[in-house]
């Protein structure tokens, strides 16, 4: 009798449960595609410079179905930036080279740099996303085929943009020389840091590090070196996070209270600080093919405005 009582209140409990979890997982899944652009103002460029706009994409996870993405990511054109920076990812399909360059387009004629992420070297997978949130195991997903990282690199350096691969570079831009910096893919190790070691171009007018994952030993080299300014993606700005954007995991060894956004490195340090720079770690246009949720953390592409200094 006491059974007969009870169940179906545990079957009402139960029901709820998969019905909010149902509603919950529908908007998760809405604002993945919620494309978003943010606007960021970075004050680092010397007296009397006039301010670069600068457009950090990163993790766009494209495959040739994604037409929303494609279109969005196209009208950032518009914004007429003066200078593209692609922190890596772009790929999650053998055929999404051509995709990404239709998408880009009008971009490719503007200035710009790019390092490769893991997922531009290997197809994705089917994996459990309860992983992200626990331990880095230091397994790596480099069973699956290659993707044509080779045609998209290509690709990007037929048009002009700098591959920033373990190695450095510079270009001036407005006026403003910009000396890079650039490591390949950190999470497969594939970061050559003895590749760009030595103090950052003194001769520059602005030093930029470009990495597509912000593990620690990354932006420790690269703020030590005394670059102005580390970009980053990788981490989808936590993907799925607490309500407020609160993310709860980063897959690598930033903290996740760094997971998006502009922050400085060391995360104490001031600006003006020896040996510290400003980071931004862009949370990217995409997800897993498989897996296309995002809770409380949109996908974006940022605009920086470099702007001088404030006078010390």
């Amino acid at each position: 009798m006491l059974l007969t009582r009870i169940a179906p209140h545990l079957l009402t409990g139960a029901a709820a449960a998969a019905a909010t979890g149902a509603a919950l997982t529908a908007y998760a899944a809405s604002e993945a595609r919620a494309y978003t652009l943010r606007r960021v103002e970075v004050p680092l460029l010397p007296a009397g410079h006039e301010p670069l706009r600068v457009l950090h994409l990163s993790d766009l996870h494209m495959t040739p179905g994604q037409r929303r993405k494609q279109e969005w990511l196209a009208g950032l054109a518009e914004l007429r930036p003066d200078l593209v920076v692609d922190t890596g990812d772009n790929l999650s399909h053998r055929d999404a080279v051509p995709v990404v360059r239709d998408a880009l387009g009008a971009l490719l004629d503007v200035p710009g740099v790019f390092v490769h992420g893991s997922n531009d070297y290997f197809e994705p997978s089917l994996r459990n996303p309860l992983r992200y949130l626990l331990p880095d195991d230091g397994r790596r997903a480099t069973h699956t085929p290659q993707l044509p990282w080779r045609e998209l690199s290509a690709t990007f350096t037929g048009r002009g943009w700098l591959d920033l691969t373990n190695t450095r570079g510079v270009l001036t831009v407005r006026g403003t020389r910009l000396a890079f910096a650039g490591v390949d893919d950190p999470h497969l190790g594939y970061d050559r840091l003895d590749a760009v070691s030595g103090p950052a171009d003194p001769g520059a007018d602005v030093r930029i590090g470009v990495t597509h994952a912000p593990y620690l030993r990354v932006l420790d080299h690269f703020s030590a070196q005394g670059h102005d300014l580390v970009l980053a993606g990788h981490t989808h700005g936590g993907q799925v996070c607490l309500p407020g954007g609160r993310a709860l995991a980063t897959n690598c060894d930033l903290e996740p209270a760094r997971a998006r956004g502009l922050h400085r490195h060391p995360a104490d340090s001031r600006d003006g600080d020896p040996g510290s720079a400003w980071m931004h770690v862009c949370a990217g246009l995409g997800t897993n093919p498989y897996v296309r949720l995002r809770l409380a953390c949109r996908p974006e592409a940022t605009l920086l405005t470099l702007v001088p200094s404030a006078p010390r």
